[in-house]
């Protein structure tokens, strides 16, 4: 039979047409594209093994770019509630004196929200699955495999599932397929994509402790440079902390399964605190990997987070990066079921990320070899040259500062320019004159910020067009930036990055998508001039 949505809080199924857009995978990028799409009023039918929230902690840290965009889903006052700022790092020789340090302050970032947020991860995927029964045009139907996605040239794609209950197959015919499905994702398979090894593999020992003891620990991240046995602790929240130590070759996640092999490991950090007091929430063994897809899409076919890329954690970017792959393709997509743009500008999902990803992924390279390379002689550089890390001008700045790069060019980024250049950037989500910040006023459409006058007439156009006129008054966050940027006016894109800038406002207009031509056959749900329900938007 083939399958559409029902509804979001009974899963229940149908029998009848085509669906708009199929998601393979019920993590968080999953949940965040499925959102998206619920917002912009696009029918989705997310599928997923698990009945329920995936129990055993995985990611445990996010930046304020994708707080912000947990902001735009609706969480944001739930996250705060369950999330804790990190406040700082400090470098730790294999003795665990100190290095270097590097403190966070209590402000909020240029997004708008703490630069650095520990969380548990069940807890945020039981916010997003609660958070997605608010979008009526969105079903969740977990406990199902899919084992097959079949396209052909140009025409639907059809999604065989099985039942894991029953063992009953059925079939869903979708005109997209976002293959949200992990690192060993049978959607990459499906698209004949294979992972490219960027050159990094390291065997970790993750564990995860909860305790209503205090540990008297400073509450930033701890990172031992050591080439021998390099570590990271992190408490996570009011009673959880996680632990990360490089395994020793012959070493693996079995020979430390019980407190009596793991409790010498993780005493430095727990002192005198009685091992019967510590309850070990789990240990398990990971490859830390840097790879990524040698393509993200064929046809009606795309990759998203784990699927497309691996990240080593050192820069605590996994999970955030396949947020972003979510942000970057989902208002594209609405874009073209609703027949505002044009089926092309979906090849710039992959121009745009692929770069981004691959850059995110060297650094975080960059930092896990200079935190545990080089033998004898790397340690003797790091207690040499890490005390005086702080004095290099900008240098901690540097270290701490949660910006990405900008995006490459593409048919939705115009770089004319580099260096100080605004496109390809995220617009901040900067406060305004009446209290609200940008994305409260944005709220997922296009905006026209500029610090120049705008006529009656092109203000009337933005409307007609679903866009927002956002002025950057003299002094502002705003207005600075504009200057910073060299430029009067910035067009900027539903999921905040500037598209293009110029010095007269009216010379973004014509870049703006166009109204449905009348009598189109398309989806009308996504309308791009009302704001998108987003509760809490911008709120920290």
């Amino acid at each position: 039979m083939d399958v559409v949505p029902g509804n979001a809080r009974t899963g229940d199924v149908m029998t009848a047409r085509t669906v708009p857009v199929v998601v393979i995978g019920a993590g968080p990028t999953g949940l965040t594209a499925a959102t998206l799409l619920g917002q912009y009023g696009i029918e989705t039918l997310v599928l997923d093994r698990w009945e329920s929230v995936y129990p055993l902690p995985r990611a445990v840290h996010l930046d304020d770019e994708i707080y912000r965009l947990l902001a735009r889903l609706g969480v944001a006052t739930e996250f705060a509630a369950i999330s804790r700022p990190a406040h700082g790092l400090r470098l730790l020789d294999r003795e665990l004196r100190v290095l270097a340090e590097f403190r966070r302050g209590a402000d909020l970032g240029r997004h708008g929200h703490p630069e650095a947020n520990m969380f548990d991860q069940p807890q945020l995927e039981a916010l997003l699955r609660a958070n997605l029964e608010r979008h009526p045009t969105v079903t969740l139907r977990g406990n199902v495999d899919v084992i097959a996605v079949e396209q052909a040239d140009g025409g639907p794609v059809r999604v065989r599932l099985t039942d894991r209950s029953t063992g009953g197959t059925s079939t869903v015919t979708a005109r997209y397929v976002l293959g949200c499905d992990g690192a060993n994702s049978l959607t990459r398979s499906t698209i004949g994509s294979t992972m490219h090894d960027l050159g990094f593999a390291q065997r970790w020992l993750v564990v995860d402790a909860a305790t209503d003891a205090d540990l008297h620990q400073w509450e930033g991240v701890h990172q031992v440079c050591d080439p021998v046995r390099a570590a990271t602790y992190m408490r996570i929240g009011a009673r959880r902390y996680r632990w990360e130590f490089q395994l020793l070759p012959g070493e693996g996640a079995d020979d430390y399964r019980d407190m009596t092999r793991l409790h010498p490991l993780i005493r430095p950090w727990t002192h005198n605190v009685p091992a019967d007091e510590l309850e070990i929430v789990r240990t398990a063994e990971y490859t830390f990997r840097a790879q990524i897809a040698d393509h993200w899409r064929k046809q009606h076919v795309f990759l998203l987070g784990d699927a497309a890329h691996l990240t080593p954690p050192f820069i605590g970017q996994g999970m955030g990066a396949g947020l972003r792959d979510a942000a970057n393709l989902t208002w594209k997509l609405a874009g073209v079921l609703a027949g505002r743009l044009p089926e092309q500008v979906l090849d710039s999902y992959e121009d745009e990320r692929e770069p981004h990803t691959r850059s995110m992924i060297t650094l975080a390279k960059l930092i896990g070899t200079a935190m545990t390379a080089g033998g004898d002689t790397g340690n003797a550089l790091r207690r040499i040259l890490a005390p005086h890390l702080h004095r290099v001008p900008g240098l901690s700045n540097r270290i701490l500062d949660s910006q990405t790069p900008a995006l490459h060019r593409s048919t939705l980024v115009d770089r004319r320019r580099l260096g100080r250049g605004l496109a390809g950037r995220l617009c901040p989500n900067a406060p305004l004159p009446d209290g609200r910040r940008f994305d409260d006023l944005a709220a997922g459409r296009y905006a026209l910020v500029t610090s120049a006058a705008v006529t009656p007439f092109l203000h009337a156009e933005l409307q007609n067009r679903g866009a927002v006129l956002v002025t950057a008054t003299p002094g502002s966050t705003l207005h600075r930036w504009l200057r910073r940027g060299r430029t009067t006016a910035a067009l900027v894109r539903p999921d905040g990055t500037v598209q293009r800038t110029a010095r007269a406002p009216k010379a973004l207009c014509e870049f703006l998508p166009s109204p449905p031509l009348a009598g189109e056959s398309r989806d009308r749900s996504c309308d791009w001039s009302r704001p998108i329900d987003g509760r809490g938007m911008g709120a920290g």
